[in-house]
């Protein structure tokens, strides 16, 4: 720690705060200065300055740093759509924090990387389990309300700082670092960009982290977003922190640059404020920009002077008496109170998605026998960004605290098999190696018996019965040495692969052939990967126990058989491998069937970082729950929820599609065009969008608009009853959506503007009032580059889920007509009202170009008024290939054509200017640029 002094000007707290700030900064050396630009910023002990890290995972709780509170996952924390629990959750995470930052402050800081505001468009997404879900609203809310909680409410200091991430359009995880996201001004501004706004305008959030992906061609960290919207218009007054390894990958992944010199000085050019990256290289690319004059020490005096403003805010260079937070002590570190939340967390983010016939909730007074079923029963995961909980229950044991252990039986529905290498006829055992306690799987004369757990999708984990250890791999041999699935490599995960002999392949997580050497008893070798199947040594595998044969039997016994499915956060989806299906695993799909046909009073509990297609599950089990991977609370919550000590009222934050086949391809991120999210899809679903049961019913009345007709500027109330008709105390979530009239553009179907939790006791009513600004109801008029709430009719609707609307009511605005756009000035073709075979791309010249990307595409502009006689068309053009033609054409892509012209070959950034006459070009029109393979069109006016 700082030792508070005043011996310069800035340790006198009496000094306004930028003043200070720039005190600072200006004492220090060029050297230093480069030196504190990256994650590690170093002491700079003759000015008091201690050593600061910037960068403390904590997603659902302090990740990496010992034992903390652990909270669910944020796509079950979304499922709550409960701000009051957010910021709660936020302060304790500040609190634990606060704890490890006075344990060790050079190492644990108190900027902590979270929360990840992403748009989940796509639930194939390897790491949906860390966002909020498919809307923006939704997510605004709850990670603004995350982010005050983190930072406190205190006036002049910071408990701590939260880092938005990841700064935006990065909702896949191929090709991350080198794909780009092409999101035109609709997409951005009413959807990506607005899950952003309100965790800084209204959160105040200190932080922000830049995505892997480029944007429209742009790498992300270079995106002019940053400091144009980001910093200026949303005025954020913290700083910007990049990825990790990313600013190198501008050259590495990207190939945007052929040295990591002008992609370091651009990035910090562009807002980059705090490099995560190869220390010494990006500290010499820094020097050599400074020398070739690209960059100059007041670029890095203005990063530098945004992230110690943040320090000084969070109190490090003030006595501690003058700071609250500075208090926090160990006392803060996984309280009661925090432990009571985590439970709270858990069970709020239950999701009830289907109850027939009151099957929930089950009577623990009247239980009989109870089978639970099921690896995820009996085990509670983390995932990549867990911390390391404190204790945790599972759900089997939380069951059989409230039946009696006598009354339950558990089986995992896993096979126990062994090994026998069909080559040398050795079985397969564990051996400890001389003078180690690690037990390597070897030929061997007696045989291991492992538990094999199916996760689906040839990913399969084995666990040595005789120590409890799973098998993992150091790339050179096999051992039983994991205590649990877990890496940024997952080692642990292997591939059985069926042989024509009835044997198995086996390979490992990176397709490495599995074998046993020629010699004898050495351990398990790892070969080259695999190239062709059936090319791996075979193993024959003896089935011990029927993991199958055994659950069904315990079904048979049993009153109630519960089944619990799922993920393993580590497998099959998580980041940088995005999900290779929407299924559940065939095996456990295939274990709910025999339990069913075994006892109809199945219950299926779903654990999961993702939503599923479980159509037979749905179509045919009576009762079935949702939880995410909830933490050190997990099996208290789904007891709880299963026997009803406490009523469920989770909502999904996502849709859940009937089939993957529904969904277009993960790249596309144009929600509105390609008909995503509950927003625009207009196909049948498994379950939409704020979908939630309850124990509880409840009914709607007396939904109010005041005023009923309004301008843009005011601000309505809306208030609506909702009465708990039953005979037990709910809670409920009363979600507000709208639904645009008339529209010059294609509108959603409806859109969530306001949403309310509360718990409502049996036999009462309550009154939900919302404060809704008419300024929310506008969209991002592209003729005229601004908002405009559009004059006319707008639906109010109160509603259960986005598929389960209440009451409605008419709201009328005085809004705007928007007018016949004009081509006549320069006009971006990126500003497009629709479009086919193209995507954004960047132009070197400025700015962002259509690109046509098969073998022709063509850009609509709607409803332009070409006057008496439009005569010219010119446009700014690049074109790679010989031969391709621009043409215009009038009222529909295969419309009267008004103008052609030949495009001159070149290369993709080799920008000139054409031309072409018209003709026919006259009155209000739709008008069609039809454009060859290769070709971009970054402007044109029409005149």
């Amino acid at each position: 720690m700082t030792t508070h002094q005043t011996k310069y000007p800035f340790q006198d707290t009496t000094m306004a705060l930028n003043d200070r700030v720039k005190d600072l900064v200006s004492r220090l050396t060029d050297d230093e200065k480069i030196e504190s630009m990256l994650q590690y910023q170093p002491a700079v002990e003759r000015l008091g300055v201690a050593a600061y890290k910037h960068g403390t995972e904590a997603a659902h709780g302090l990740a990496w740093l010992g034992e903390a509170t652990s909270f669910p996952q944020p796509v079950g924390l979304a499922c709550t759509w409960d701000t009051d629990l957010m910021k709660e959750i936020g302060s304790v995470i500040g609190d634990e924090a606060r704890v490890f930052y006075k344990r060790n402050p050079a190492v644990n800081g108190l900027t902590l990387w979270a929360p990840t505001v992403d748009m989940e468009r796509d639930p194939r997404w390897g790491r949906n389990e860390e966002a909020y879900g498919e809307d923006p609203e939704l997510t605004a809310e709850l990670t603004t309300a995350l982010v005050k909680g983190i930072q406190g409410d205190h006036p002049k200091y910071y408990k701590a700082v939260a880092t938005l991430k990841h700064f935006l359009g990065n909702n896949n995880e191929v090709d991350r670092g080198s794909g780009s996201s092409s999101i035109d001004p609709r997409n951005m501004r009413e959807y990506y960009l607005k899950a952003f706004e309100k965790p800084f305008k209204q959160g105040g959030a200190q932080s922000m982290m830049t995505a892997y992906n480029s944007i429209n061609g742009t790498p992300a960290l270079l995106h002019p977003f940053v400091n144009e919207i980001v910093k200026g218009e949303w005025g954020m007054d913290g700083f910007i922190v990049s990825d990790a390894g990313d600013v190198m990958g501008i050259k590495n992944d990207h190939q945007y640059y052929d040295s990591h010199i002008p992609g370091t000085v651009e990035s910090v050019k562009a807002g980059i404020d705090s490099i995560t990256d190869d220390a010494e290289l990006s500290k010499q690319a820094l020097r050599e920009g400074l020398e070739q004059g690209l960059l100059t020490m007041e670029d890095i005096d203005k990063a530098l002077f945004n992230t110690f403003r943040v320090r000084f805010r969070l109190g490090e260079f003030d006595p501690e008496e003058g700071n609250p937070y500075a208090a926090i002590g160990e006392e803060s570190m996984m309280t009661e109170k925090a432990k009571a939340l985590s439970l709270r967390a858990a069970r709020e983010q239950v999701v009830l998605l289907k109850n027939d016939k009151g099957t929930l909730p089950l009577d623990k007074t009247k239980a009989g026998k109870v089978a639970v079923i099921g690896q995820l029963g009996g085990t509670v995961y983390r995932d990549w960004y867990a911390g390391t909980m404190p204790y945790s229950v599972t759900p089997l044991e939380a069951i059989r605290s409230k039946v009696g252990s006598d009354h339950v039986t558990f089986r995992d529905g896993d096979n126990r098999i062994t090994l026998t290498s069909a080559a040398s006829g050795k079985k397969i055992g564990l051996v400890r190696a001389e003078g180690s306690t690690v037990m390597a799987v070897k030929a061997s004369e007696e045989a291991e018996t492992f538990r094999v757990t199916d996760w689906g999708f040839g990913s399969y984990t084995l666990q040595a019965e005789s120590n409890g250890k799973y098998l993992t791999t150091d790339e050179e041999s096999v051992t039983a040495s994991a205590n649990e699935v877990y890496g940024w490599f997952v080692k642990e995960v292997f591939h059985l692969l069926p042989q024509p002999d009835g044997g198995v392949g086996l390979t490992t997580w990176n397709n490495k052939i599995v074998t046993t050497p020629n010699h004898g008893n050495d351990a398990l070798k790892m070969s080259e990967e695999l190239k062709t199947f059936g090319a791996a040594e075979t193993f024959q595998q003896n089935v011990v126990v029927n993991g199958m044969d055994e659950a069904v039997a315990a079904a048979k016994e049993a009153e109630t058989a519960i089944v619990f499915v799922g993920n393993n956060p580590l497998v099959n989806g998580k980041e940088e491998v995005d999900r290779p299906s929407l299924e559940l695993a065939e095996s456990q799909l295939q274990l709910v069937q025999a339990v069913y046909n075994a006892n109809p009073n199945t219950v299926v509990v779903i654990v999961g970082s993702y939503p599923f297609t479980c159509n037979w599950v749905q179509e045919n089990i009576p009762a079935i729950l949702y939880t995410s991977h909830a933490g050190q609370e997990l099996g208290n919550a789904v007891a709880d929820v299963l026997y009803g000590d406490y009523a469920p009222a989770g909502r999904l934050n996502m849709t859940w599609v009937q089939s993957a086949d529904q969904l277009p391809d993960i790249r596309d991120y144009d929600i509105i065009q390609a008909g995503r999210t509950y927003q625009y899809f207009e196909g049948s679903v498994l379950y939409p969008f704020g979908h939630g049961l309850t124990y509880a019913p409840f009914k709607y009345s007396n939904l109010e608009i005041n005023p009923a007709q309004a301008d843009p500027d005011e601000t309505v109330t809306i208030r609506v009853d909702v009465t708990n008709t039953g005979s037990i105390s709910n809670d409920e979530v009363v979600q507000l959506y709208v639904r645009a009239g008339k529209s010059r553009v294609k509108r959603p179907l409806k859109t969530l503007k306001a949403f309310r939790r509360l718990h409502i006791e049996a036999g009462t009513t309550a009154t939900v009032r919302f404060d809704l600004p008419v300024q929310e109801l506008a969209i991002w008029d592209v003729t005229r580059d601004r908002y405009v709430v559009e004059d006319g009719i707008y639906s109010i609707m109160a509603a259960k889920s986005s598929s389960d609307v209440q009451l409605v009511a008419d709201l009328k605005v005085e809004g705007e007509m928007i007018p016949a756009r004009h081509l006549s000035v320069t006009t971006r073709a990126e500003n497009y009202d629709a479009y086919l075979g193209v995507e954004l791309d960047e132009c070197k010249e400025g700015g962002t170009a259509v690109r046509v990307i098969g073998e022709l595409g063509w850009i609509a502009f709607k409803d332009a008024d070409l006057g008496k006689q439009a005569t010219t068309f010119e446009a700014r053009i690049s074109a790679e290939q010989q031969g391709g033609v621009l043409e215009v054409r009038l009222g529909a892509p295969d419309g009267a054509i008004a103008g052609r012209v030949e495009l001159s070959q070149g290369s993709a950034q080799q920008w000139s200017t054409v031309t072409a006459k018209l003709t026919g070009a006259a009155g209000v029109q739709d008008v069609y640029l039809l454009l060859p393979g290769g070709a971009r069109v970054r402007h044109f006016e029409i005149r």
